[in-house]
């Protein structure tokens, strides 16, 4: 993968040869472009950007990326994209409002720069400024795209292998920033069809986007490898609301020795889908009964050999409608290889008739016009099972587009090399201006603008049914086409393909965003629409007082009625305070009343307490002088007779024990005469035997004056 030092050479030398490197059809007018370089001299943000601490953030995440990562194999990646993972196309940015979000992969979180603090109002920009959105479950797998809600408030992180969506946090504050401007947030997580991916270890999801409608519940839609397109809703993430089986037989279970089903190797298996704007279908197309029309949006189909489907779907009404599958679409004028054979991306402009972009891998550009389908066509299909005579629409090819996805050098220079570089191409809608669309590759970015839709509209609102005029409409008027960026320069260069791409909106100035493979940012001023003259000054009148009549009918009278019912809602407020006031008086109250009853009732119970006491005594006394008057001995009596049986043996007992300890009393005090006898030797001893007999005697002294005392003990008791 070559450095972003080349690519941005490129740009420098594609902008000076436009006219050679923007495509087989047109080169960009020279006056978009000196307007353009007007508008980004007068934006401040754009000069800044480049150069934030986000950009470096994230080239140092590149670094810590492991080898072993890299250089994993990709047998589990879809067959348009059999590369490196650092090879492929990638969109890793999107943008709300005047905000940029950047996906760090490495701390699986998005980095938010807000473009409206950049050099506002003269002043130095903060340059190192930025939030932080941490998932709380971060993804186990690879991102390589993330796509904003319809209602932007969440974020779908697509990998090949699952998808999880994050939910953006709420704002507050002065700057309207997440969570009032805390550095990092935490983001809430949700996996969708997480037990569906982990169960089955060869399946890969091929594409997904949001269902359009912003009034539902948010609703993903994802095509997997097994040629099955589900829809899963946000209240039930594992469980899909509606299934849409694109294969008729059991074929699936046929697989080659390196993973792909025969029909993956045939090209029958789809690989991209759009839809389409909102539109009025009759009810015959879900199945239903009656003539009536259903609201739904067309989903297009697209299959890798270039066949297009087309189902309706509605989810207006619960559970849903799923129309019948309808196609292939024929195509005019046919040709033999139907419009190539290795198709990978697919697009639906928003105008009526749709106009439908097809992309395929060796850089063609196929603008197909939807047309509603004859009698004389062929309208039965082979790919599709519902055989009833129902119209198909047609695909009208009103021009081809081969992109130059590498610059060719002359002839007989470094033909050493392949020229038939082919990749993946992503389409792109443009935000600001229906007429163009922009194409995302390995190789850089076009920019495809067609010019022929308001003719195409006056023909289509006029009688003629000429074919022939369509074809010379298209001869006349034909696109053109600008290479924006290019990071393959040579055909000895590696692709490197971009990270991120972003239209801002007119409130900063319609610019478009590239990331570079090495996370540099690219800015390039674009224009709004085709024309940029100034309307004439009755009209700005108009305009004015058009805008000033709507703000007094709706905005002034919406604020009142809002004036209104907040005055409203105070006094109910006032109201209610007023009454929890006074609540909270006699609660006061309450709580006063309460305390002085306790302490009665404290008193009431101290002296409850004594006359229970004094009549306990008094039922004691009564009891025992009851006990004492009975003729029949109690068990404690009968005790205590026992005891007193028992006294004269130990009497006796105690009389022989006085016996001896007189006698030995005695025969001490002999002992202690002779010792103490003149007529006998003194007998000395030593410190030691002293002590010995006197701590014997000691004992003996204290074992006789317990003896007495019990004798004295016993006289008592038996005396009384």
């Amino acid at each position: 993968m070559i450095g972003c030092s080349s690519g941005l050479l490129a740009v420098d030398w594609l902008r000076s040869a436009a006219g050679r490197a923007s495509g087989k059809r047109s080169a960009a007018p020279a006056k978009m472009a000196s307007a353009e370089a007007s508008v980004c001299d007068g934006e401040l943000w754009q000069t800044w950007l480049p150069n934030h601490v986000v950009f470096s953030r994230l080239r140092e995440g590149l670094k810590h990326q492991s080898p072993v990562e890299a250089e994993k194999p990709t047998s589990a990646l879809p067959a348009s994209s059999q590369l490196p993972p650092q090879l492929l196309t990638r969109n890793l940015t999107f943008g709300l409002g005047g905000e940029l979000f950047l996906w760090d992969a490495e701390g699986s979180a998005f980095l938010v720069v807000r473009l409206r603090g950049l050099g506002g109002g003269g002043e130095e920009p903060h340059l190192s400024q930025y939030q932080k959105l941490l998932c709380i479950n971060p993804p186990l797998f690879e991102i390589y795209q993330v796509l904003l809600s319809p209602t932007h408030h969440h974020v779908a992180l697509i990998g090949i292998k699952g998808l999880m969506i994050l939910e953006l946090p709420k704002r507050w504050g002065k700057n309207s920033e997440f969570e009032g401007g805390k550095a990092t947030v935490n983001c809430s997580t949700t996996p969708v069809a997480e037990r569906f991916f982990t169960s089955s270890t060869s399946l890969t999801l091929k594409h997904a986007a949001w269902y359009p409608s912003e009034m539902l519940d948010p609703h993903i839609v994802l095509l997997t490898s097994d040629n099955v397109i589900r829809i899963y809703s946000l209240r039930e993430p594992q469980i899909p609301t509606k299934v849409i089986a694109l294969s008729e037989t059991e074929e699936e279970s046929l697989v080659l020795n390196k993973g792909r089903t025969y029909t993956a190797s045939l090209g029958e298996t789809a690989v991209a889908f759009d839809f389409g704007p909102l539109a009025a279908v009759p009810k015959n197309i879900f199945g239903q009964k009656g003539k009536d029309e259903v609201v739904a949006y067309p989903l297009y189909i697209l299959y890798e050999n270039g066949e297009t489907f087309l189902t309706h779907v509605s989810l207006l009404h619960s559970p849903g409608n799923i129309g019948k599958l309808l196609g292939p679409l024929p195509m005019h004028p046919a040709a033999e290889d139907n419009y190539g054979y290795d198709a990978c991306a697919i697009l639906c402009l928003p105008c009526v008739p749709n106009i439908l972009v097809i992309a395929t891998e060796s850089g063609m550009l196929y603008h197909c016009v939807v047309l509603e389908g004859e009698e004389e066509d062929d309208q039965t299909s082979e790919k599709s099972w519902d055989y009833r005579a129902d119209l198909i629409p047609s695909l009208y090819v009103f021009e081809c587009v081969e992109l130059e996805l590498a610059l060719k050098l002359a002839s007989g220079e470094d033909e050493t090399y392949d020229s038939d570089f082919s990749c993946p191409i992503k389409l792109h809608r443009d935000p600001k201006c229906p007429s163009r669309y922009h194409c995302t590759h390995e190789a850089g970015v076009h920019s495809v603008g067609l010019t022929w839709i308001h003719k195409l509209h006056k023909f289509l609102g006029s009688d003629e049914e000429d074919k022939d005029s369509l074809q010379e409409l298209a001869a006349e008027q034909k696109c053109f086409v600008e290479h924006i960026l290019c990071t393959k320069p040579l055909p000895c260069r590696q692709p490197a393909p971009i990270r991120g791409f972003w239209i801002v909106p007119d409130i900063l100035g319609p610019t478009m965003i590239c990331i570079t493979s090495s996370y540099e940012c690219l800015l390039r001023p674009l224009l709004s629409s085709e024309k940029d003259l100034a309307p004439p000054l009755e009209e700005c009148l108009q305009l004015i007082s058009r805008a000033t009549q709507v703000f007094r009918e709706q905005y002034i009278l919406k604020q009142d009625l809002a004036k209104e019912e907040i005055q409203r809602r105070v006094k109910l407020l006032c109201d209610q305070k007023k009454k929890q006031l006074e609540d909270l008086n006699y609660c006061r109250e309450e709580r006063k009343s309460l305390r002085e009853m306790a302490e009665r009732l404290a008193d009431k119970y101290e002296e409850a307490k004594e006359k229970q006491e004094d009549i306990m005594n008094r039922m004691k006394k009564v009891l025992h002088s009851f006990h004492s008057q009975l003729p029949v001995l109690s068990d404690s009596e009968r005790d205590m007779k026992k005891e007193l049986q028992l006294i004269p043996d130990q009497l006796r007992h105690l009389g022989n024990a006085i016996k001896q300890v007189t006698m030995k009393k005695d025969y001490q005090q002999r002992k202690m005469e002779k010792v103490l006898s003149p007529q006998k030797p003194t007998i000395t001893l030593s410190a030691y035997q002293r002590k010995c007999i006197q701590s014997i005697l000691k004992e003996e002294g204290e074992h006789i004056r317990e003896m007495v005392k019990q004798i004295n003990d016993i006289r008592n008791h038996v005396n009384f």
